[in-house]
């Protein structure tokens, strides 16, 4: 109702009226409450987490790798970018949605958790000989930073704005009422005093990690969300949000990086392959 931010979800439309609302699994009780108290008349919501589960299947030979699972068409034709459908993968009835918090080519596959570890046999088979390998929170990490994907409890939260993050752009301001839209309209025209960047750290062995501080000349002006090392452009990263006098692309700037302030300016968002060529392939 304040025009701030309520949760980072994902918004999956499987036809006949059925909808996915996809998120993180720790906040699930959370979110329930929220649309159980605002539901209108005639819809029923039902929490998933404990029934569904899945892999993100991305790389370059992730189409490559899910053809070789399924007698379904899913080429870029038939599955664009942000679409997604039911799929048999092996023995597993799935469903697939092209995303991708990677920045490479992506499938996000969930099934029933009784079929998880089947699915997982499925997808390490069809893809061994060429060199699929399951990755961690650390990895996946890093390629979002490359990308300047933001994540709920970092660069969005309960406490921030659109207008802030840059979410303001998914608002259809034009549209009929809906929750928050007056404050978020006057948050609009008012402005945002501080917005999130990108940047680039001189660092030495360690990287920033969130909420150190950002400094131009002895003044702090903002802090880190998340940071990280990039190891596909080979630079150590970080998401900040900072006063919007010091967000323009090449701004020097410092960050705090365990205790030692070392150079850092603002990048163009999404270092690596800013047009997001790979994952809409």
């Amino acid at each position: 109702h304040d025009g701030r931010l309520k949760g980072d979800l994902t918004v999956f439309n499987w036809g006949g009226g059925s909808y996915w609302l996809m998120g993180s699994y720790y906040l699930r009780e959370f979110h329930m409450r929220w649309f159980e108290s605002h539901a209108a008349e005639g819809v029923t919501v039902g929490d998933l987490s404990d029934t569904m589960s899945g892999f993100l299947l991305t790389g370059p030979n992730a189409r490559k790798i899910l053809e070789r699972t399924t007698h379904q068409d899913v080429s870029g034709a038939a599955l664009p970018f942000m679409a997604c459908g039911t799929f048999d993968i092996g023995m597993v009835q799935a469903r697939v949605a092209r995303l991708s918090i990677s920045g490479e080519l992506g499938f996000e596959i969930s099934c029933p958790v009784t079929m998880h570890a089947t699915l997982r046999d499925t997808l390490l088979g069809a893809g061994e000989d060429l060199g699929l390998a399951e990755i961690g929170y650390y990895a996946l990490n890093a390629l979002r930073l490359e990308k300047s994907f933001g994540i709920w409890s970092r660069e969005f939260t309960q406490g921030y704005t659109p207008g802030q993050t840059g979410l303001d752009r998914f608002i259809a301001f034009g549209k009929s009422d809906f929750i928050g839209r007056e404050a978020a309209s006057k948050q609009r025209e008012a402005g945002s005093g501080q917005c999130l960047v990108t940047l680039e750290i001189d660092a030495l062995d360690a990287d920033a990690s969130g909420f150190e501080p950002v400094w131009h000349q002895g003044r702090r002006v903002g802090f880190v969300t998340s940071g990280g090392y990039g190891y596909t452009i080979g630079k150590s990263l970080a998401l900040a949000l900072v006063d919007r006098d010091f967000a323009g692309e090449g701004t020097a700037l410092s960050v705090h990086v365990v205790g030692e302030e070392r150079p850092a300016h603002v990048v163009a968002a999404s270092p690596y392959d800013p047009l997001g060529k790979a994952m809409r392939q």
